[in-house]
């Protein structure tokens, strides 16, 4: 469920991670709040409306049910690792409770609940507020290193570390043997007319 609400939150801010640093800190929190507000409206709508799980769990329940209707349960001995992992009832586990007349909402975990949803929307973002308003910053100075930055022509440049499996990387620019000028190889030196007179020599 970390996972999903991450995926989700990435999706939120998908397109700020070219923006400046202090861009991108104005869109998470103007973007997060936003997401944060409609998310809360719907879920305290749904609690107000008496449905007691989120629509994801109604939705799996339901399926489940449909499901469970084609179940004979013979045996209990069954270990279900889905519901080990998510705490929520597959068709196999409704059957079971349907057989032993067992009350099922007994072992959904209350984190698909609508109350324990809304609890997760009662904290508030709190306002930035006007930069003249801010305590003045008495930290560190970060001075931006512009041959670092992001090439927007032609191939990007490797800004990694070399060491010594970077031999070839790590030696001066390529030399001509023909004409022992930098920058292209013996092969098309334009001293060289072709093959055969690269072979003359």
């Amino acid at each position: 469920m970390t996972t999903n609400l991450v995926e989700c939150i990435n999706y939120v801010l998908k397109g700020a991670h070219n923006l400046p640093v202090t861009a991108i800190v104005r869109s998470t929190f103007y973007r997060l709040n936003e997401l944060f507000t409609r998310k809360s409206t719907d879920a305290y709508e749904r609690l107000r409306n008496g449905f007691t799980y989120s629509k994801f769990t109604t939705k799996r329940v339901e399926e489940s049910f449909r499901r469970a209707g084609n179940i004979v349960v013979n045996r209990f001995d069954r270990r279900n690792e889905m519901f080990e992992v998510e705490r929520l009832l597959c068709h196999h586990m409704l059957a079971c409770c349907a057989n032993q007349r067992l009350d099922w909402q007994v072992y959904v975990h209350d984190v698909y609940k609508m109350s324990e949803i809304c609890k997760v929307y009662k904290g508030e973002f709190v306002p930035m507020g006007d930069p003249s308003t801010w305590d003045r910053y008495e930290g560190a100075k970060v001075i931006a290193n512009w041959t670092l930055r992001r090439a927007t022509k032609g191939r990007p440049k490797s800004t990694r570390y070399l060491n010594e499996m970077d031999s070839r990387d790590m030696r001066g620019p390529r030399r001509c043997t023909i004409c022992g000028r930098e920058g292209h190889s013996r092969s098309r030196c334009p001293q060289c007319a072709g093959p055969s007179s690269v072979r003359s020599h």
